[in-house]
């Protein structure tokens, strides 16, 4: 249309003001009403975010919720959204306040107070669902609204708090509409974010509108927004190729976004340095295969992330050797350190197992969410492990919501991972994923752990952590609770009419649909 429009302008000077105008005009309106077109395997667990502390969930929520805090593109400190100011009172950091915006409202128009802010959080804890986030929340001990202002009580110091708020676990909602004790069934969404749900079929597609209400940080969208939603990452590549979509975003095939080549292919790629890790978890109950740490420690050291790495991911993924990734404080090389000295791998793991009377091979089960790269995965650990003789790794295949169910009631002996940080702290790849309210549900805890994890987050200066953080992961490579494998590079494709793929994710865990516009 831009070319079209270079010739009409000469012709028709005469006519701007009339007919020729209306026609120049109009494109410009059919492309802010048509939506544009975003594919993701990330599909979204739940619409109440009481129960939902999953990729797909909480990418949708940022969208169509607004929290007191929020982050900006490339930032690590917190700023307001849906609050006017928020701040420790006092040095202890147990007790925090916020002040609301004037004038909010949902996107049903009702005005929204500082007795919703109060309902959102008691709700979420006195529900805590265990596929919800109260668990990001163990300091918090009481909620208190008066007036615009809402202070938060916490039960000992936290210097994370402010970070979690900025999460979709401070999503507020209109507390009208969601009942005070249960989880609300349905697609309806009553939340103040950039963008109103006008349409959705689970796991298919979601239809965003522009919020006329919305304010807050994020800036106002003027066009909509189709999610659309894939099983695997192949389908999402065939959906790229078609032009089903202009955006393809998580998760593409490695094969694909390895060798893409948009001179012949067209569209733009896009990589940056991601956070998010992939780990095996092991199943800590006593009936398990995995219950005996020389199990899991045999396993630590025999496993090629290498191979991992380059056979089955295209070197799309750096191989990871702590919990912590590269370029997050605290980033270690504890699993290297601990299991990695250059001898022959199998003959170590035989004598560990043999030392500690474990009858060769462990036979076990290992789960995976379905898709081929996560299966491609497990057979490729299930070949590493097998060819020792020393494991029989059998191979469970279930999509995402029964996977789910499946490790929280420990049906699997050990299941594949991955994890996106809800914010750039070290503490969110340590708490959730190893402490006392861990959400990996592997029932693994340790006391000095704990107490290194509490220690941390007494700190508002986060880099006189990092000492702190090397100790957690000393212990957790002794334990091997879990054994991280890779860290993700991350990949956007857009095609020549999108602007602000660019900035769609950036490691904090907010999914910035606004930032798409057609150019």
């Amino acid at each position: 249309m831009r070319s079209k429009r270079i010739w009409i302008l000469p012709l028709c000077t005469a006519l701007l003001a009339g007919a020729a105008g209306i026609r120049l005009l109009h494109p410009a309106d059919e492309n802010a009403s048509r939506p544009i077109s975003v594919g993701t395997t990330d599909v979204a667990g739940a619409l109440d975010p009481a129960g939902a502390y999953d990729t797909g969930s909480w990418a949708i929520y940022s969208n169509l919720y607004q929290s007191l805090l929020t982050l900006k593109p490339g930032s690590a400190a917190p700023v307001p959204d849906a609050a006017q100011t928020c701040g420790f009172l006092g040095p202890s950091l147990m007790t925090y306040e916020c002040t609301l915006r004037k004038g909010l409202k949902f996107a049903n128009g009702h005005p929204m107070t500082a007795d919703d802010v109060r309902y959102s959080f008691e709700r979420m804890l006195s529900i805590a669902s265990d596929t919800g986030p109260a668990l990001l929340f163990p300091a918090l001990d009481s909620v208190t609204a008066r007036g615009r202002k809402i202070t938060f009580h916490l039960r000992d110091h936290d210097a994370t708090f402010p970070l979690k708020l900025a999460t979709a676990a401070g999503s507020i909602i209109d507390r009208t509409h969601y009942p005070k004790d249960a989880l609300r069934p349905g697609t309806s969404v009553h939340g103040s974010g950039p963008y109103t749900l006008t349409e959705y079929t689970p796991g298919v597609r979601a239809l965003l509108k522009p919020n006329p209400h919305y304010r807050g940080a994020a800036q106002v969208p003027k066009t909509p927004v189709e999610v659309r939603y894939y099983a695997e990452g192949g389908e999402l590549a065939t959906a790229w190729r078609r032009g089903d979509v202009d955006v393809a975003h998580r998760q593409l095939p490695p094969q694909m976004t390895a060798t893409y080549d948009p001179n012949k292919e067209g569209g733009r790629i896009t990589e940056a340095a991601g956070t998010e890790i992939r780990t095996v978890v092991f199943d800590m109950r006593p009936a398990s295969a995995m219950a005996r740490r020389e199990v899991r420690q045999a396993i630590a050291v025999l496993v090629d992330r290498g191979r991992i790495m380059t056979e089955v991911h295209r070197s799309t993924v750096e191989p990871l050797y702590s919990l912590i990734p590269r370029n997050v404080t605290g980033h270690t090389t504890s699993f290297f350190d601990t299991y990695d000295r250059g001898d022959d791998t199998t003959k170590r793991a035989r004598r560990m197992l043999r030392e500690a009377d474990v009858p060769i091979p462990v036979t076990f089960t290992y789960a995976h969410r379905a898709g081929e790269t996560h299966a491609a995965e497990a057979e490729e650990l299930r070949r590493q492990l097998e060819k020792t003789g020393l494991y029989r790794m059998k191979i469970v295949s279930k999509e995402w919501k029964h996977f789910q169910e499946g490790y929280f009631s420990g049906a699997y002996d050990a299941y594949g991972l991955s994890w996106a940080p809800d914010f750039p702290d070290p503490d969110n790849f340590t708490s959730p994923l190893v402490g006392h309210t861990n959400v990996v549900g592997n029932t693994y805890t340790n006391a000095r752990v704990n107490r290194l994890i509490t220690n941390t987050q007494r700190h508002s200066d986060r880099k006189k952590t990092a000492a702190t953080f090397r100790e957690i992961q000393k212990e957790i490579a002794a334990d091997v609770p879990l054994l991280p494998l890779w860290q993700k590079k991350e990949y956007v494709l857009a095609s020549e009419t999108m602007a602000g793929s660019q900035h769609l994710s950036d490691g904090t865990g907010i999914w910035r649909l606004w930032q798409l516009r057609r150019i």
